[in-house]
């Protein structure tokens, strides 16, 4: 269960990152909301890390926490940020995604 908590901290990273990323293209209001999101998803993922880590190892579990943060927050860039999906940027990203999985079993078999 700490696992599914974990990727879910992950994607509330995302969050917070794609909240960052509008806030800068904003003012006012807006930037206030998205500010608000922003601390709220931080809020969350923070919360959810500190309750996987009460079971997963904490180096594990940051590395995996980051690691989804960053494949979920490059594929966010991509498709909504219209940054370029270079051949070079979706095979790194592919071996981050490896490296997770690779994680979690390495962690399942110790």
């Amino acid at each position: 269960m700490n696992w599914i908590i974990l990727i879910i901290a992950g994607l509330f990273e995302v969050g917070f990152a794609s909240c960052l990323g509008k806030m800068k293209e904003t003012s006012g209001n807006t930037a206030l909301l998205w500010g608000t999101g922003f601390v709220f998803c931080l809020s969350v993922s923070m919360l959810l890390l500190i309750k996987a880590t009460q079971t997963l190892p904490i180096g594990t579990a940051y590395a995996v926490w980051t690691g989804v943060g960053a494949v979920g927050t490059v594929l966010v860039g991509i498709l909504v940020f219209k940054e370029p999906a270079t051949l070079g940027r979706l095979f790194f990203i592919t071996t981050l995604i490896g490296s997770i999985i690779g994680l979690k079993f390495m962690s399942s078999a110790g």
